[in-house]
């Protein structure tokens, strides 16, 4: 087996054992609230506590740094100088979709990504509820139905690239409406309140792009996934791809929370959405 064989076949075992962490939680997940004011459940600590029992011996090397939500730690590998120097970056969120997973609702997941010499490489995104699976093993993504069942459906992500219209959805997160309007006349926008559900989805042609601007653990495990699907991770502003990590584009209050906005979508669409999206406030 090939090193990303071993690293994959070790992440997909931890997506199904976070899985059944989150499902067996989820009733009693005894919800809180961290000091920014975002959600924290049971889910989110052992699942986090799982990821580094899992990976211990790949953690215990030098060249391995694990970059988790729920890690204060986290803020210590925000050094370029540092990232530079460590050739694989594991990015890890317990819980995506946090707020919808304390009220027991069904579309949340499990992210983990592996980043090799900054750039992304493999990435596993499970949604326990819906036994949905999505993984790169670096060369190829795939779709999993049924996941971990004896009746999975595994299909290759192929590029899709749908021209805009009436029936096509674009997804962002709850905070757009904030410093945006949306022009919704040709296609329409869909918040669904999870970054791993609006980045994965438009992989296999729920929609055509979604808007973000979050954490690298938000985004790390669809990151190699949306890239074999023909769609990149683009600023708003300029248009650049983001195809490396660099820590000068990232905050460091909140830590490794994106400095700028970006879309996710193919090279054709990202004109397209970008002309219906308006700053409420130019500057």
């Amino acid at each position: 087996m090939n090193s990303s064989g071993v690293y994959l076949e070790r992440m997909l075992s931890f997506a199904k054992q976070a899985g059944i962490l989150a499902v067996d939680l989820i009733q009693h997940s005894d919800p809180g609230l961290k000091k920014d004011n975002t959600v924290i459940t049971l889910a989110d600590k052992a699942i986090s506590n799982l990821a580094r029992q899992t990976f211990q011996d790949f953690l215990s090397h030098p060249g391995h740094v694990l970059i988790d939500e729920e890690d204060s730690r986290s803020k210590e590998y925000l050094d370029q100088k540092r990232l530079e120097q460590t050739p694989f970056i594991w990015a890890l969120d317990p819980i995506d979709g946090t707020r919808l997973y304390a009220n027991q609702m069904p579309l949340f997941g499990v992210s983990l990504g592996l980043i090799r010499d900054l750039k992304p490489w493999l990435g596993v995104v499970y949604f326990p509820c819906l036994k949905e699976l999505f993984y790169c093993d670096g060369e190829e993504a795939y779709f999993v139905q049924n996941a971990f069942s004896g009746q999975e459906i595994r299909n290759k992500i192929v590029i899709e690239d749908e021209e805009p219209s009436a029936r096509s959805l674009f997804f962002c997160n709850d905070t757009f409406f904030d410093k945006f309007y949306w022009g919704d006349k040709d296609f329409h926008i869909m918040i669904n309140a999870c970054a791993v559900v609006n980045c994965c989805w438009p992989a296999v042609g729920r929609g055509i792009g979604c808007f973000l601007r979050c954490h690298l653990w938000d985004f790390a495990g669809s990151w190699p996934i949306i890239r074999k699907a023909g769609l990149d991770l683009r600023r708003i502003s300029d248009g650049k791809v983001m195809d490396r990590v660099e820590a000068d584009l990232f905050d460091k209050e909140p830590v490794w929370h994106m400095k700028d906005y970006c879309l996710i979508s193919s090279r054709r669409n990202f004109e397209k959405i970008l002309s219906k999206i308006a700053r409420r406030n130019p500057c």
